[in-house]
């Protein structure tokens, strides 16, 4: 399924494939997202990360506009993904693909009735190796949040300048 861009919604062998069928061999970048949110929930943060990857890499090519959808061809060195002739560019649920994907590979889950954060087994994307995301709202207070990479780990951590205590609970 996996064509280097993003998911198929066919895979490559079936008898039905067309990576330029609107259903039976197209990339969409929310399929993506959302297929890398269950990989993410089951443990496989490096499939998430390979995921984000090819998206970002193909949001590169449409000028960091996500297009509803684009052809399913398998991604050949030096080559742009094929744009879908009639696709929405952009479009707001593909937009959005990229911040859950960024969510499934930092293993963030926001608990604001708790008041609390919980980040599982993190990974960045592949050439980021800080990322702080700032003015995150848990419950009733605003915290930034930074990740680093730090050899084959990454940390993340609380920014002290905020008032209050926000419980930062990570799972390695």
């Amino acid at each position: 399924f996996h064509s280097g861009w993003g998911l198929r919604t066919l895979a490559d062998d079936a008898v039905f494939f067309n990576p330029m069928s609107y259903h039976n061999g197209s990339i969409w970048p929310h399929d993506t997202a959302i297929c890398g949110a269950g990989l993410a929930h089951y443990g496989e943060r490096e499939s998430v990360v390979r995921l984000m990857s090819g998206t970002f890499e193909s949001a590169v090519h449409f000028n960091m506009r996500l297009p509803e959808l684009f052809c399913g061809f398998t991604r050949a060195p030096g080559e742009a993904p094929i744009a879908y002739p009639v696709a929405c560019l952009p479009q707001a649920w593909s937009a959005g693909s990229a911040f859950m994907l960024m969510q499934a590979c930092l293993g963030l889950e926001i608990d604001g009735w708790d008041g609390e954060i919980r980040v599982t087994r993190p990974r960045l994307p592949i050439g980021i190796d800080t990322l702080t995301l700032r003015h995150l709202g848990v419950g009733d207070r605003v915290v930034d949040l930074t990740f680093q990479r730090v050899g084959d780990r990454v940390v993340a951590f609380l920014a002290d300048r905020h008032e209050g205590l926000v419980p930062l609970i990570v799972r390695t």
